[in-house]
């Protein structure tokens, strides 16, 4: 398995975070997360980087969540606890970085990469892209709550219920109906469009922009309830096994609904 990487470049206060794995649809390694979780570090003392934008290599994908092959190494449902946490010590950093942050998404925003896109301040997407998780049809896990509240809180709790229990992707134009993305645009001009958001944002006041961001992750993780019993019965299940078997197996899955 190609472990891929995240890719930093800097320039004229635009810092450019790429996923870089397009073979593989950008779907994250734990490598790829370490590098992220290193990068936002390094980004949050960066005064001088006024704006932060992700996007996926190759065109195909933003994110196409986490790699399915890694979890063929779990036993219990705690290793689905431990996982949750470390994914949400890598989104609490994405999401507490001080200045703008904007996604730009090519294609499939898919369980994790949609949460990595959900994390970020503004999204601009190209006209083919898709949004959702579909893990009731793929690998019959779930979401910690952090990260149903984060999709709740963007989309509506209609829309994650389709899903998430329905399976369904939304379209670009739907996703930019609910107020989930900034615009949207063919892939010729998403270039342009990333370039004029960032001039927009870097010509405005970086310290109310810091604490706007700050006020309003407060106000998301203000009294979470616990969710390790959910997590912890969810992937330690018959369900979540025959899922990650039958998804590298490229066969349906053969849910027993234990």
């Amino acid at each position: 398995m190609s472990e891929g990487s995240v890719q930093l470049t800097i320039q004229a206060g635009v810092a450019s975070v790429v996923f870089d794995r397009p073979q593989a649809r950008n779907a994250m390694t734990w490598a790829m997360y370490e590098q992220l979780m290193s990068i936002c570090r390094q980004l949050q003392t960066d005064k001088h980087v006024r704006v932060v934008t992700f996007r996926g290599a190759g065109g195909e994908a933003f994110v196409a969540g986490t790699d399915i092959e890694q979890f063929k190494a779990f036993q219990s449902g705690q290793d689905g606890v431990v996982y949750e946490q470390q994914i949400e010590i890598c989104i609490g950093l994405l999401e507490s970085l001080p200045m703008p942050t904007v996604a730009l998404v090519e294609g499939w925003a898919i369980g994790g990469g949609l949460i990595i896109a959900t994390a970020c301040d503004f999204r601009i997407a190209t006209t083919g892209s898709r949004f959702g998780v579909p893990i009731a049809r793929t690998l019959g896990n779930c979401l910690s709550v952090a990260n149903l509240t984060r999709l709740s809180s963007a989309f509506g709790p209609q829309r994650v219920k389709r899903m998430l229990m329905l399976a369904e992707t939304l379209k670009a134009d739907e996703a930019l109906a609910c107020g989930y993305l900034e615009q949207v645009c063919e892939p010729t001009a998403l270039d342009a469009a990333a370039s004029a958001l960032c001039t927009r944002l870097m010509a405005l006041a970086p310290v109310t922009q810091a604490m706007v961001k700050e006020g309003l992750r407060r106000i998301m993780i203000n009294d979470l309830p616990d969710d390790e019993d959910l997590i912890r019965q969810c992937y330690g299940s018959h369900d979540f096994h025959e899922g990650v078997d039958a998804f590298v197996a490229k066969r349906a899955p053969d849910w027993k609904g234990r």
